[in-house]
């Protein structure tokens, strides 16, 4: 697990928001950044769900991908379909003068992350213990995990929650993401109809709200249940 070093650390310390914050698809950098990109096979029958990812001040992607494992820089499931910019001024657990603190007086603060980073390398280090499982602790708890230690919003991020945001406000990267993400769908239940009809019908409707029904009961009614 690469993260950054003490120099470079500081460096990023020291960067304004208008420093980190270029975009730049091509090089998967997408600073201060919640990303998603359609997962093969799931996606292609459920369009709504994928997964995602959390970046750096420095634009580099973090995603929690399996047991014990959060990857860096190497997006699971390929490049990038959606993402949603998080200004900073919305996270309230950030302080303001961090540049003008010392290592010691962030260590010392126990209220707050002092910067985007800090919050992010906390998240990562508690998920490189947790085990991976789609229906409990998935890739969504983790970035939910880093919102709510940034304070962002009313910080009372869950997955379903989180997952709602992506969809209804996610930015598409391009055209071709688009394709990429509805096109195998598309294919898949046009074949599925001519072939399996009303069956076909069925079976993805059930798996749809099974699988939604059990995140949101796993939410809101079971706390804890799906880990966070």
């Amino acid at each position: 697990m690469e993260w950054l070093g003490d120099s470079e650390s500081q460096v990023m310390v020291g960067h304004t928001m208008e420093e980190v914050s270029e975009i730049n698809p091509k090089r998967a950098r997408f600073p201060c950044c919640i990303v998603w990109t359609p997962i093969p096979v799931l996606s292609w029958l459920i369009p709504f769900i994928g997964h995602i990812g959390i970046c750096r001040e420095d634009g580099v992607i973090l995603d929690f991908a399996g047991p014990n494992f959060v990857c860096v820089d190497n997006f699971t499931f390929g490049a990038v379909a959606r993402y949603i910019q998080i200004s900073k001024k919305q996270c309230s657990r950030l302080l303001q003068d961090a540049t003008c603190r010392s290592v010691d007086e962030r260590q010392q603060d126990e209220r707050n992350v002092v910067t985007w980073d800090d919050a992010i390398r906390k998240s990562t280090q508690e998920y490189q213990h947790n085990s991976y499982n789609l229906l409990t602790c998935n890739c969504h708890s983790f970035v939910a995990n880093n919102l709510n230690k940034l304070g962002f919003g009313k910080g009372e991020w869950n997955v379903v929650n989180l997952a709602t945001l992506i969809f209804l406000k996610g930015c598409w990267v391009d055209r071709t993401a688009m394709v990429r993400s509805f096109l195998p769908f598309i294919l898949v239940f046009s074949i599925g109809i001519i072939v399996g009809g009303k069956t076909f019908l069925t079976c993805v409707a059930f798996s749809t709200l099974a699988l939604l029904g059990w995140f949101i009961i796993g939410t809101y009614c079971f706390k804890g249940f799906i880990q966070l």
